[in-house]
């Protein structure tokens, strides 16, 4: 079962062209189930393995595990068994017979816009790393880009007088975001400092001159967290909430916020709508006739 992981993984690498982050993902979870099995003395032939005993080592994770965790291990399990049909190793997928838990929707957390202003605004030195927090922030802010396509971004990427980013997706998938203004002021600052960089260059660096990584990006949020004194749970991720919210406040097309946070699926983007119940209860007390104050 431990050789067919690891081909199932390099699969995924090699011919799906999968991220690295996400065959770490697959990797984990099915070695999860591997631990598991080796618990059950389960047989050494994958064919043996039935839904049933899937079924049981999923009812098994509730006690520890939310539900978007225990989807997430079914998904893998079902991918797995998904590539050993179409090899030829199995004769059915026993995983597409356990039903996946229904996830708890949630609201994504989102700062107000004074909270926003505040935390873009955080880094007032003018030194080179002050000058590359403000750009970062205002870039997850500015574009809704996702921190990994933060991190992998190259100089040459970025149309200065287009004010336009190229960003590589989920998937190798490649959209064009658009950049405002304050952010692309603070990233011309930053690469001012770093004496222009090639285009092949990083556009994010630490302090050792070598790209950023998205685990330095979330110490770097939290270092500016402590300016806005909010009991929100903040982190990078929170500002790409923050950019979908404000944009859909606005009055932009949902349509349009699902290409520009790069969403194969639209229901993925609909969480937002959440946001507009406060504009609508404002806009119903203003306009309805039982709802005005005498």
């Amino acid at each position: 079962m431990k050789k067919l992981i690891d081909q199932f993984c390099r699969y995924l690498a090699i011919e799906r062209n999968v991220s690295p982050h996400t065959v770490a993902g697959y990797r984990s979870d099915l070695t999860f189930f591997l631990s598991f099995l080796d618990r059950e003395k389960v047989q050494a032939d994958v064919g043996s393995i039935s839904h049933l005993l899937i079924r049981r080592y999923i009812a098994g994770l509730y006690k520890d595990h939310q539900k978007s965790s225990i989807g997430r291990q079914l998904a893998a399990i079902r991918a797995l068994f998904k590539y050993l049909l179409r090899q030829g190793l199995v004769s059915k997928n026993p995983a597409e017979l356990v039903s996946t838990p229904k996830k708890e929707k949630k609201i994504p957390y989102h700062l107000t816009i004074d909270e926003v202003t505040t935390l873009v605004e955080a880094p007032q030195q003018e030194d080179l790393l002050s000058l590359r927090d403000r750009a970062i922030l205002e870039l997850l802010y500015s574009c809704g880009i996702r921190v990994s396509e933060l991190t992998a971004l190259n100089v040459g990427e970025v149309e200065m007088n287009e004010r336009l980013i190229r960003v590589c997706g989920k998937g190798n998938k490649e959209r064009i975001v658009p950049i405002g203004r304050k952010a692309l002021e603070a990233l011309a600052d930053y690469l001012s400092a770093r004496n222009t960089p090639p285009e092949e260059a990083p556009l994010i660096l630490n302090a050792r001159g070598t790209r950023l990584t998205s685990r330095s990006v979330a110490r770097i949020v939290d270092r500016y967290i402590v300016k806005i004194a909010t009991m929100k749970k903040i982190s990078p991720h929170t500002l790409r909430h923050t950019f979908a919210t404000h944009m859909l406040e606005g009055g932009a097309d949902l349509r349009a916020i699902q290409e520009l946070l790069g969403h194969a699926s639209l229901s993925t983007t609909q969480k937002y709508t959440h946001v507009s119940i406060d504009r609508l209860m404002e806009v119903y007390d203003k306009a309805h006739p039982k709802a005005r104050k005498k």
